[in-house]
């Protein structure tokens, strides 16, 4: 298995919130919801969109925009125009004086905004929380990463948007499901893209010899990796892959499959109820105790603690 299939593996909705969003101008919203990833595809009109982490660019119908949080962003119809509105965390909408503006800006069934239909339209899909697997792909992100009018996921747009309008049973386990194939999709696209600055694991991904020792790593974290066996997979001496796997990755060997197996551990106790013993022995650790102390010193929490948050 190569690293983008496993770390896009990772993404699942469950309960995301979907709206379309539609304006007249004047309009400018600060979306400060601190949600740890979101997508907005343009459909209608023009946007300028700007992160409080990076440049401000203008989106057209077709454009995706993939915006890594918890960084705060700016949607209006120009750039440099004051808020009207702020998303605050559990979408609680507000004026900037501290005024509700919740039940103001509910257009109907997954509709909101001040116009029906508005000048500028788009569509925002919110995650309301993702895996670790998933953060590992949300790291390696620009502040915006953004797709132009062509590609898989603008047709997903199009499927996204015609099931906004839905309301049946199901919808919104559907609803969730496309979400998260336009994510995939979106982020495939965005890496695939000339001059995109790639993570590093994805660029060693497609390194002859790097590569293929990440590819057994995600085949089966739970082996017991040393260095020197990842070399023999690389067709390496272990201290020219312990020196290349770090050039193009930026860390160790045995750091990288650290935090593939702490990634994994974290998913499987927020979604499966298996004891703590079955979880270590699944990620490769020999003891329920060195699975606690290697998951609290990077996650700061016990597994339990995670678990029970």
């Amino acid at each position: 298995m190569d690293p983008l299939t496993a770390l896009l593996d990772g993404p699942r909705a469950r309960g995301a919130f979907l709206l379309r969003a539609s304006f007249d101008p004047p309009w400018s919203v600060r979306v400060a919801d601190e949600a740890p990833a979101t997508v907005v595809a343009v459909t209608h009109g023009t946007a300028s969109f700007e992160s409080d982490a990076g440049p401000r660019v203008t989106l057209g119908p077709g454009d995706v925009v993939v915006v890594p949080g918890p960084v705060p962003y700016t949607m209006a119809h120009a750039a440099g125009v004051a808020p009207h509105v702020v998303v605050h965390p559990g979408q609680v909408c507000r004026a900037p004086s501290g005024e509700s503006m919740t039940e103001r800006m509910t257009l109907g069934l997954r509709a909101w905004g001040n116009a029906l239909p508005g000048e500028a339209r788009m569509l925002v899909g919110t995650y309301p929380l993702p895996d670790a697997t998933s953060r590992r792909i949300l790291a390696g992100l620009p502040p915006l990463a953004v797709l132009g009018p062509t590609g898989a996921a603008r047709r997903l747009v199009d499927v996204l948007d015609d099931e906004l309008d839905r309301d049946e049973p199901g919808q919104e386990v559907v609803l969730d499901r496309v979400l998260d194939l336009l994510l995939v999709t979106a982020l495939r696209d965005w890496f695939a893209m000339p001059g995109a600055d790639r993570p590093g694991w994805l660029r060693a991904a497609h390194d002859p010899d790097v590569g293929r020792a990440l590819a057994v790593i995600h085949d089966d974290p739970a082996h017991g990796w040393t260095v020197e066996s990842l070399a023999g997979q690389a067709g390496m001496s272990r201290a020219a892959f312990a020196r290349r796997f770090r050039e193009l990755v930026g860390e160790t060997p045995l750091g990288y499959l650290t935090g593939v197996r702490l990634a994994l551990a974290a998913d499987l106790l927020a979604s499966s109820d298996a004891t703590l013993e079955t979880v270590a022995r699944r990620v490769g650790y020999a003891t329920p105790f060195a699975l606690s102390a290697a998951f609290k010193r990077v996650h700061g929490l016990s597994p339990q603690q995670y678990r029970d948050r």
